[in-house]
């Protein structure tokens, strides 16, 4: 007889969670005692083969020693519920088998069995096997989640970078804006105007997300504009004006060329957000859908924007006033189911007008310049 003292000469693996899968109690009984002399004391066992995948699900055994001849539900059948269960891990099985032909341990091999012991057992070499197998088990849980832990970093330290991307993006669009804008919360009004009607228009939320990232820099090519022009209280005159139109090409240059989906769609909205249903706008004329359906979002909530905020040459418009202006372009100015889509969310794209407006909090307002 083999002693406890033999059976137990590895204990680094007692911790181990072992699963016995037999038809037979008696069998069941043989192995219970044989791997309690050996040290391990996480043992499960069950004579209803049925059962197996519930129990795998609960339990995550390190270790299934498993019958094959079985009634009703065989071995193979449990190897091949097992293997539909868990299609990442490693299937930890040791066959039980009096069925030793080459067919039999090519089918098992094939439904997931990684080695097999002969009945009636060599108790030591059934302790050789399960402490093989439990060491590639235990070395297999400590590269997945070596892997698991390595990916979660991966995945913080994207949205790290993304979140600073996105923070250097709206305070690239205010500095911008900050040129002709006392508050520069016109920017903060078009990322949430634009997300909005993107939902209402039907685009997924990662479009969204994207939209509420890169209108802000819808302007950014006024970083260009000579101050004379850009600030100048007065009409401008035609020569000021074709250059004042050049901030839509400034800031698709300033913006191109980049790996982001933020400043790829920030670059496609600097650059035709002046753009017009009918092909009257600039730089490039485009007409109907030739624009981009950001571009006419974009349009769509700057103008409503404009027109309700005090500017330095006007004051701000009614809303009244506004939707009759906005609906008088419809087709125009406007693509008429964009515009639509707005004025049906109108008591919304109020709200944030007014919970974002000029005099709200900010933390980068800056001070009024002196006039005197």
């Amino acid at each position: 007889m083999i002693s406890p003292a033999t059976l137990s000469q590895d204990t680094k693996f007692t911790h181990a969670k072992i699963l016995i899968v037999d038809d037979e109690q008696g069998n069941i009984n043989v192995l219970e005692r044989m791997l309690s002399a050996a040290g391990y004391h996480n043992i499960t066992s069950t004579t209803d083969s049925r059962s197996t995948p519930d129990i795998y699900q609960s339990l995550h055994p390190d270790l299934i020693l498993l019958d094959i001849k079985m009634p009703g539900f065989s071995g193979f059948d449990v190897m091949n519920a097992l293997s539909a269960l868990e299609t990442e891990s490693y299937l930890p099985i040791l066959v039980l088998t009096a069925q030793l032909d080459s067919e039999t341990r090519l089918r098992a091999l094939k439904a997931g069995a990684k080695d097999f012991v002969s009945k009636p057992f060599v108790m030591e070499e059934m302790l050789a096997r399960i402490n093989n197998l439990l060491e590639v088990r235990m070395l297999h849980n400590s590269v997945h989640s070596e892997k698991k832990s390595l990916e979660t970093q991966v995945v913080m330290r994207s949205q790290e970078l993304r979140q600073y991307q996105v923070e250097i993006i709206h305070r690239l669009a205010r500095a911008a804006e900050y040129r002709d804008n006392e508050t520069g919360m016109h920017v903060v009004r078009m990322s949430k105007l634009c997300e909005r009607l993107g939902q209402g228009l039907g685009l997924n939320d990662h479009e969204c997300q994207l939209l509420r990232h890169a209108s802000p820099m819808h302007d950014i090519g006024k970083i260009g504009i000579p101050d004379h022009i850009l600030l100048k209280p007065a009409r401008l005159t035609s020569e000021e004006w074709t250059i004042m139109q050049s901030h839509a090409e400034i800031g698709a240059l300033i913006l191109s060329g980049s790996d982001s989906e933020f400043l790829q769609m920030a670059e496609i909205i600097a650059g035709c957000h002046h753009e017009q249903w009918n092909g009257s706008g600039y730089p490039n004329g485009l007409k109907g859908e030739e624009i981009p359906m950001v571009g006419r979002i974009v349009t769509v909530c700057d103008v409503f924007d404009a027109l309700t905020s005090d500017r330095p040459y006007k004051k701000a418009w009614s809303i009244e006033a506004t939707v009759k202006e906005m609906e008088k372009e419809s087709g125009q100015r406007f693509d008429p189911k964009v515009l639509k889509v707005f004025m049906d969310l109108l008591p919304e794209m109020i709200e944030i007008s007014r919970q974002f407006s000029d005099n709200a909090d900010d933390v980068m307002i800056r001070p009024r310049r002196k006039t005197s």
